[in-house]
């Protein structure tokens, strides 16, 4: 039976235009790839070194921060760790529900809750540090050790320098 040359035309759909191809990118030219790439780095090496303790480099950054500062708010801890306020608020929350942090109301305004370690948390602070110590020694160890203070210095310069950027900025200088 001869086809009609709908039928025709349907079996035999038009060649698809040709897409014209973008260059080719090499992701090793791109500073963002290598950021990212150490970013995963960073976080298994943590991990690796800390895992018996069962903190995360965020849980890690928050204990040590209150530490650094009691009575420190949720806002201004987000600041000081570089992450939004509703990250901090669940880190927090996963933190006070293992009695390793402590909200207060504050004196001057019941609306801010100030945050403290409790002793379980400054102890697990403590044993984490030689942890992430060793972590920021793997991270930094394939650099010579001449480099390392430069390789620092300039990271500090692109976080500054980009900081607005981000959707959680952190506090500089």
């Amino acid at each position: 039976m001869a086809k009609t040359s709908a039928a025709r035309a349907a079996s035999n759909p038009p060649p698809a235009r040709a897409r014209p191809r973008s260059a080719a990118v090499e992701l090793d030219t791109l500073p963002g790839h290598h950021i990212r790439r150490l970013q995963q780095i960073a976080v298994a090496l943590f991990l690796q070194e800390a895992e018996p303790l069962g903190v995360t480099p965020v849980q890690y950054a928050v204990l040590q921060a209150v530490a650094n500062e009691p009575g420190l708010d949720q806002r201004t801890l987000a600041g000081r760790v570089a992450l939004d306020t509703s990250t901090v608020a669940g880190v927090v929350d996963r933190l006070e529900a293992r009695a390793l942090l402590q909200r207060h109301a504050s004196a001057t305004d019941r609306r801010v809750r100030q945050l403290q370690l409790t002793p379980e948390g400054e102890a697990l602070r403590a044993q984490v540090e030689p942890a992430m110590r060793r972590a920021q020694q793997r991270i930094l160890a394939p650099l010579p050790r001449a480099e390392r203070a430069e390789f620092l210095r300039l990271l500090r310069v692109l976080v500054e320098g980009n900081n607005e950027a981000s959707r959680a900025p952190g506090e500089v200088g």
